[in-house]
């Protein structure tokens, strides 16, 4: 497949150009833009449809399904806000695995180039072997899109169709980026350290002055400080790389099934739910009046309009039915409440006047009806014209929000329990000798700190709805910490009856002889280390490894995988990688589709000094300009020790963190950035 010619289709999606085929221009400028990748693509075939949701799926599918298949297929119009735009929400329905990246990449290039690009509503997925995306029906748009990922969609098509990954892979990423064109620029691939004189942090950024060759081999750490390792030997990987691992090894979802109430508040749903009791159950008012026989057709003496006896009241909070109507009377009903029978109307009070009252004065006897233009059905909600008996109401995969329609949908038809992703519940535990408890009533001494990483974390995790344990502190002893380990996945204690399913960890990750956490998960607990450095700032110590462990009270064979997340010790490292690691895993375990942080666009609001090895997740504010609306990025810190990693102050305000490339200089004022939102817009 990798030396074959790839096929791709364009589908024009417009009213105008399927009247008149010379109106379009897309068709053109995406065939010439796939001619200009050199021998990889053949001429693409093009069609054009109107803005019809069939029509759009007739042909996606016609070209996707069977052995001919396209490899790659392009819609083009229909992606924006329009009341006809229905691109999206044709394609959708066909895709059978979606491609988030290609989304992302695409919409990241065109907010570059205006910020009109984030009203585009632009899809990408796989059907079958074909890569499926959707771009705008402008032909700069078109463009813009397709050249954003056109490089790296051969590599995609052939993956789709089938080839094997491990031998595309063979040779790295880096001969994948030279075969695609890609190859990153020389800056971006400088590795010499400098001492970042120009972000004012007030201290050298710390350097080895040895390469790998000069030094010693390393060695195991269980031996003691003489014989511990000198060099790490976890590689350093990318932040993506890191997220890839994540959701590879975090283990599926568990599904439980719990009773309707305000504790689903942030559940998501692992089954679809389908009505029990039709809403509303009976024919009822929808207004304050009263409920009428209203004629078929006007005439014979026959109209709503005159003087009638009240002959019953119907309150919406009724136990019963009201007693059938009889021709010439009226019953007087509230709003919700049930309709006696025979009757087919409802007269708005307003539309009334009171002729008489009973002898007793506490009820109307006679009313006058104003109008003869009350229709059949006229203010009556129907049996079931909320929700249908048996109608789907939710879906698999729906999150229970706070807002409190979904609650309100469960309650009203009468579901009693669902099926949802069970939360995981996770441990916190810090690791080191010198860690003193935050509220410990003692004068500090020494090399002594208060522990604020738990109560941090903690306060994190709980603002995002889990369950959690306080852990406590480990001690700086192999013995020690695999205990505590141990005993937070079995479950020992009456805060954790039942064991943790994620353990989070801060500390003890980095080279000191004390840094113990990675050899005893390797050691003493047979767990596997999947990635314990990252190419990021701050955050490099990162360590994410899976547990096999199995319950003492469990009868079963089969081993439960546990998942530990070892962050570093320095505050803002830990609260970043809880963010960027945890938060994505969390969202796996529980079940929902749309993981991690949200991003945005921001423009910034000064200059920000770039790192010239790693990623940056610089904490910052993002808000909304006074002048023009526009999201703006101001930073949290960048004099004196501003972004440093043990300052946990500088996410005290922030609600962002800022994705910043590695590179030279500095990323200028008003220059638009990535920010992963970790709180409400400012």
């Amino acid at each position: 497949m990798a030396g074959q010619r790839l096929k791709a289709a364009i589908l024009i999606v417009s009213d105008t150009a399927s009247r008149d085929h010379s109106t379009d221009k897309v068709g053109g400028v995406l065939t010439e833009t796939f001619g200009q990748q050199g021998d990889r693509w053949d001429k693409p075939t093009v069609a054009i449809v109107p803005d019809n949701i069939l029509e759009i799926q007739r042909h996606v599918s016609r070209w996707a399904d069977g052995e001919d298949h396209f490899n790659l297929i392009i819609t083009s119009g229909g992606t924006g806000f329009a009341l006809k735009d229905h691109t999206p929400e044709a394609v959708l329905p066909l895709i059978h695995r979606h491609a988030p990246g290609l989304v992302h990449a695409m919409l990241a290039t065109s907010l570059e180039i205006t910020p009109f690009a984030m009203m585009a509503r632009p899809v990408a997925g796989i059907r079958h072997k074909s890569i499926v995306l959707t771009v705008p029906g402008s032909p700069k748009g078109a463009k813009e899109c397709v050249e954003a990922v056109i490089k790296l969609l051969p590599h995609a098509c052939i993956q789709a169709a089938g080839a094997d990954s491990r031998t595309l892979h063979a040779g790295g990423i880096q001969k994948l980026e030279k075969e695609a064109g890609v190859v990153p620029s020389a800056s971006d691939k400088d590795h010499h350290h400098c001492q970042h004189h120009g972000h004012g942090h007030g201290h050298a950024i710390p350097k080895a002055h040895t390469t790998l060759a000069e030094r010693p081999s390393s060695n195991d750490p269980a031996v003691g400080p003489t014989r511990r390792y000198r060099t790490s030997p976890y590689p350093m990987i990318s932040v993506d790389e890191a997220l890839k691992l994540v959701s590879e090894y975090t283990p599926d979802p568990t599904i439980v099934e719990v009773p309707v109430g305000i504790s689903l508040v942030g559940a998501v749903l692992a089954e679809d739910v389908f009505a029990a009791e039709a809403v509303p159950a009976y024919r009822a008012s929808i207004v304050d009046g009263y409920a009428v026989i209203a004629p078929s057709s006007p005439g014979n003496g026959k109209s709503t309009k005159g003087e009638f006896p009240v002959a019953s009241v119907s309150h919406a909070q009724a136990a019963s039915m009201p007693p059938p109507l009889d021709s010439g009377s009226i019953a007087r009903i509230t709003t919700g409440a049930p309709l006696p029978d025979n009757a087919n109307a409802v007269v708005m009070v307003e539309d009334t006047v009171l002729v008489s009252a009973t002898p007793d004065g506490k009820e109307e006897a006679v009313v006058e009806i104003l109008t003869a233009d009350i229709e059949i059905g006229e203010n009556i909600r129907e049996p079931g014209s909320d929700v249908k008996l048996g109608s789907k109401i939710l879906e698999k995969g729906d999150l229970i929000t706070a807002v409190g329609g979904e609650i309100g949908l469960l309650t009203s038809t009468g579901t009693k329990t669902v099926k949802i992703y069970k939360k995981p519940c996770i441990g916190v535990l810090s690791t080191g000798d010198e860690l003193v408890e935050h509220d410990a009533s003692v004068k500090l001494t020494g090399g002594q700190i208060r522990d604020l990483n738990r109560p941090s974390l903690i306060s994190c995790l709980t603002s995002w709805g889990f369950p959690t344990v306080d852990l406590g502190i480990a001690k700086d002893t192999s013995g020690h910490l695999e205990e505590i380990l141990r005993d937070a996945m079995r479950g020992s204690s009456p805060s954790n009856p039942t064991g943790v399913d994620v353990i989070i960890t801060t500390g003890g990750v980095s080279m000191g002889e004390l840094d113990l956490l990675k050899p005893t998960i390797e050691r003493q607990l047979g767990g596997t280390i999947h990635f314990g450095r990252v190419s990021m700032k701050p955050g490099k110590p990162t360590t994410f490894a899976t547990v096999p462990f199995k319950p003492s009270a469990s009868t079963s064979k089969e081993r439960e995988t546990k998942v530990i997340f070892s962050l570093p010790g320095n505050p803002a490292s830990a609260l970043v990688t809880l963010n960027l690691f945890v938060l994505p895993s969390l969202h796996k375990a529980m079940g929902l589709t749309q993981r991690g942080l949200p991003v945005v666009k921001a423009s910034l609001t000064h200059s920000i000094p770039k790192d010239p090895k790693r990623t940056e997740y610089h904490r910052a504010i993002v808000g909304s300009s006074e002048v023009d609306g526009r999201m703006i990025a101001t930073s949290t810190g960048i004099t004196g020790v501003g972004q440093r990693s043990s300052r946990v102050g500088s996410l005290a305000k922030a609600n962002a963190l800022l994705v910043l490339e590695p590179g030279s200089g500095s990323i200028e004022k008003g220059q638009l950035v990535e920010a992963l939102m970790m709180g409400p817009i400012a």
